[in-house]
């Protein structure tokens, strides 16, 4: 078992990569590094990133570089990049190492479990303030990642060698009792601003003010807390009035990460969101309508 973590890796520099990554660059440059396919490495030495107005020069890395194992390596990437991460990490990935997963969803522990062995993983998400338009990265320091054990598995060290590193990197964290009960809730959310947002083309603002957009975005939230109480997740009607009021503090300007794909043309994540909610829903024999029209509605912009 690990004493500390030293040897860390991050995959994907979008602005979550870039608002975390920043901060366990200044922790320690040197053990710090970027997985990264030899295109996007290329691009990112002869480019960097500006992070805040700083300019950052990552140690980046191929996927076929002969190194060191990793203590901890934290995937970053958008859903549709989710397998060539796990493919990118494999020469870096020992007896160990501890995997976090950063992507939005439910699922993603699972799929990289699946490849690596759940005992590497700790179940996790973000919650981050970020923007990136090119190599330039805005962030605040709000940033925070909520990690933690599902029920009867015992990771307590590896929890207290990231609450470790987090409180050495100023990185703001939560290890909450119920890590499940947890992802789902900011399914939920996730689930339900995301795609609004983006069909909307709306900002927070929108949804600080509009009635409207309110509604559609609890109406979604309403079919979660179904599927959830079906499944035995058991979401309290409390998370959604939680949840608005986390909305009602954020950046007015701001924008979900979905209305951000949408704006560049990028390819969204709506099969790890609505799409996910969808199928449960199938599965489960509980009706989504909502959902389906969002998924839909996105899928035809794509």
């Amino acid at each position: 078992m690990l004493n500390r973590i030293n040897n860390i890796s991050i995959v994907g520099m979008g602005a979550v990569g870039c608002a975390f990554g920043k901060k366990l660059y200044d922790l320690n440059p040197e053990n710090f590094k970027v997985i990264v396919d030899d295109k996007r490495k290329e691009r990112y030495i002869k480019n960097g990133f500006r992070i805040n107005g700083v300019k950052y020069d990552f140690k980046y890395v191929s996927p076929s570089d002969d190194l060191e194992k990793d203590d901890l390596i934290i995937i970053a990437v958008k859903y549709s990049q989710l397998k060539e991460a796990m493919d990118q990490i494999r020469n870096y990935v020992g007896e160990n190492t501890i995997i976090l997963s950063f992507l939005n969803g439910i699922s993603s522990e699972e799929e990289i479990g699946k490849v690596y062995g759940m005992d590497k993983l700790l179940h996790s998400f973000c919650a981050v303030d970020a923007v990136r338009k090119g190599n330039e990265v805005y962030t605040s320091d709000k940033g925070k990642v909520i990690f933690g054990q599902k029920e009867n598995e015992n990771k307590y060290e590896k929890i207290e060698l990231v609450k470790k590193l987090f409180n050495s990197a100023k990185i703001n964290y939560e290890v909450p009792d119920n890590i499940v009960y947890a992802m789902w809730s900011k399914f939920m959310l996730n689930a339900s601003i995301n795609p609004v947002s983006a069909l909307l083309k709306a900002n927070y603002r929108v949804f600080q003010e509009n009635k409207y957009a309110r509604d559609i975005m609890l109406s979604v939230m309403m079919e979660v807390i179904k599927l959830s109480e079906k499944i035995g997740i058991n979401l309290k009607i409390e998370e959604t009035n939680k949840w608005l009021k986390v909305l009602d503090q954020c950046e007015p300007q701001g924008k979900t990460s979905m209305y951000q794909d949408i704006l560049m043309g990028r390819k969204t994540e709506i099969d790890m969101l609505s799409g996910v909610v969808c199928n449960l829903g199938e599965k489960y024999g509980i009706d989504t309508p909502v959902s389906k029209t969002l998924f839909n509605m996105i899928k035809a912009i794509e």
